[in-house]
């Protein structure tokens, strides 16, 4: 195992030789997979499929969508590997293929929420400070 020293030095030596983080593979493939889940559909997908295995009918009824939707949605989580299918006579079944996907939904969901918190809390603050202002009848508006 490399000692702590040797990563941080690794670590410089590449921020120095390649200061432009949009050609790394690395950064190139997170930026990617936020891209395919910066759909809202497609972050419902997942959730629905994260109580279990789904026929796609199922999940153009869960999400309202037509079949050609939640096939292109499908189609692109697949590619990202977030997603796997399987034929079972003529209905094909989906499933999350790694649990850590959720995990990041969640995680996320966590984030705004939080966001949302400190938010409110701010305007409760505010609301607090600020003078009286007159209510929208008080202003002669309906």
């Amino acid at each position: 195992m490399p000692r702590l020293g040797t990563v941080v030095s690794a670590a410089r030596r590449r921020a120095s030789v390649g200061a432009d983080v949009r050609r790394d593979p690395v950064y190139r493939l997170q930026a990617e997979l936020f891209r395919t889940l910066g759909h809202p559909a497609r972050i419902r997908l997942l959730e629905v499929l994260g109580t279990g295995e789904r026929t796609v009918r199922e999940l153009q009824e869960a999400l309202e969508i037509d079949s050609s939707g939640v096939s292109q949605h499908l189609t692109v989580l697949r590619r990202q590997g977030l997603l796997e299918s399987r034929k079972v006579g003529t209905t094909v079944r989906c499933r999350v293929k790694d649990p850590r996907a959720l995990t990041l939904l969640a995680v996320a969901r966590e984030l705004l929420m939080a966001n949302l918190e400190d938010s409110r809390d701010l305007l409760s603050e505010l609301d607090a400070e600020t003078p009286h202002r007159p209510g929208r009848a008080e202003r002669g508006q309906a």
